[in-house]
């Protein structure tokens, strides 16, 4: 289905303001159909001289007529209160019947005026309701829907500027108080009713104002001194938290207008803030944990590293080396994840921090290697996060030993990183020693490639690669120009 504003772009001759005003209007009407208890359409005037119908809200309160969607489609039997309404500028009533709707359906037609122009027609549309005598509350409601379709006919209504987003802002079925110009209730629904009794006042609101209740009435003040809605969140009481939304209805006078009324829509949000508070505390633990976790690691790097250096056997230090770089990557994951909120961590902010660790632990003065990565790797979880990265420590570790021997005059390590169809995929090139012609991963018996090629294929349900490289491989990661069979590519998929 076409948006609002494609509409009116494809059918209409409306400027962007005005469409803008509509889409505001948009924006409240779901709060003027629960008032009204009926179906609610906007009507917008054609390039050919017809009507289109723009947008159609649903009551919350009430049941709907229409069964169907008539967005997109031109009026028919209410052409003529639309046109009497645009003609007029006042609100035209009237009785239409409709193909869909057994019973004759009534019409209210409103003029929505931007400054001095009638841009589209509001209606609201119900049906007879079998003669139904109204309740107060659904007399009320209709009464205040009649003094804001008043301020849409008159310019006033929605309001322009910067308004507060609506979108979570309570509904009137949460809890609605009708004020008057002096800010007293004149009318308080069941459930704003029982809102006020959760926090202690028993007392009849009707005829006194919000602070004599000892209610907060600072969203009423704010937006009766502004003549603009008003959304706040507070505290009513330590066990209780209300989102309020205060909605003044204005009236014009000789100097402009004037605040005549308002409404006050309350909703509890005392146990939703309860599960953010616990959210929140939740997330401040696992990020506690992590922190132990790496300082732990830490701990136990530290400690193999006072053994290792009173080994003698040259295969036994450089064992403890390995264990301690293995280490150190986890911990690398952890430090990482205990500044990051939630369990989900940047892969690049993980990748950064190795390559320097790669570079401080494998390189020396008789092969300089230089570390740089390409591309972003995304989020990842930290269940994949932590495995990958010791992968990737393998393979760097890899990289250096054999296409970097001592004395070799060093190279290039390039890490590329991209995520996209739900997969990671990681190249790994190196512009040193190529690999044998009869080497195979699957047959490779070395530590490193063991443990990479097990968290690869089971752990991680990837696959891994290794082949020597060609000439495009190193054109692409800006390597310059190299014969077939130079250094070594590494291309490692992994789901996320």
């Amino acid at each position: 289905m076409a948006t609002l504003g494609e509409l009116a772009r494809q059918h209409t001759s409306l400027a962007r303001e005005e469409v803008d005003h509509l889409q505001r209007l948009i924006g409240e009407w779901g709060m003027l159909a629960d008032l009204s208890f009926a179906d609610l359409l906007l009507y917008v005037p054609t390039r050919d001289g017809g009507w289109l119908t723009l947008a159609q809200v649903r009551p919350a309160t009430g049941p709907t007529i229409y069964p169907v969607d008539y967005v997109g489609a031109e009026a028919d039997t209410e052409r003529p209160v639309l046109d009497r309404a645009v003609a007029t500028g006042e609100i035209c009533e009237d009785e239409i019947t409709m193909e869909a709707v057994p019973e004759p359906v009534h019409l209210m037609a409103i003029p929505v005026r931007r400054g001095n122009d009638v841009i589209a027609v509001l209606t609201r549309e119900w049906g007879s309701g079998g003669g139904r005598q109204p309740g107060e509350l659904e007399r009320t409601y209709i009464g205040l829907f009649g003094r804001f379709a008043a301020m849409i006919a008159q310019g006033l209504f929605p309001f322009g500027g910067s308004v507060a987003d609506s979108s979570a802002a309570p509904r009137v079925g949460d809890g609605a108080l009708v004020l008057d110009a002096d800010a007293r209730v004149l009318f308080g629904s069941p459930n704003a009713v029982s809102a006020l009794h959760r926090v202690g006042i028993g007392a009849n609101a009707v005829g006194m104002r919000l602070a004599e209740l000892g209610f907060n009435d600072s969203p009423v003040r704010h937006a009766f001194e502004t003549h603009s809605p008003v959304i706040e969140e507070f505290e009513q009481t330590e066990d209780t938290t209300f989102l309020a939304r205060c909605i003044p209805v204005l009236g014009t006078t000789g100097d402009g207008s004037e605040v005549t009324g308002g409404l006050l829509l309350l909703r509890d949000v005392t146990e939703v803030r309860k599960r953010d508070r616990l959210l929140l505390s939740k997330d401040a633990t696992i990020r506690e944990i992590h922190h132990r976790v790496k300082n732990n690691l830490q701990t136990i790097s530290s400690l193999l590293r006072l053994q290792g250096r009173r080994l003698t056997s040259p295969e036994a230090k450089a064992a403890v080396a390995e264990s301690v770089r293995r280490i150190r990557t986890i911990a690398l994951v952890h430090e990482t994840l205990s500044r990051e909120p939630g369990d989900d961590v940047a892969f690049l902010e993980i990748v950064r921090p190795l390559l320097r660790l790669a570079e401080e632990g494998l390189q020396s003065v008789d092969r300089p290697v230089r570390f740089t990565v390409q591309g972003d790797g995304g989020r990842l979880p930290s269940t994949i996060a932590t495995p990958i990265s010791v992968v990737l420590t393998e393979l760097l570790q890899n990289a250096v030993d054999h296409g970097f021997p001592e004395g070799s005059g060093g190279g290039d390590v390039v890490v590329v990183l991209e995520q996209g169809e739900g997969q990671l995929h990681i190249r790994v090139v190196n512009d040193g020693r190529s690999l044998n012609p009869d080497f195979e991963l699957n047959r490779a018996t070395g530590l490193g490639l063991s443990i990479v090629r097990t968290l690869v294929t089971t752990e991680l349900d990837g696959t891994i690669a290794m082949r020597a490289g060609e000439p495009e491989d190193f054109t692409a990661v800006g390597l310059g120009d190299h014969p077939r069979g130079t250094g070594t590519v590494i291309d490692l998929t992994v789901p996320v």
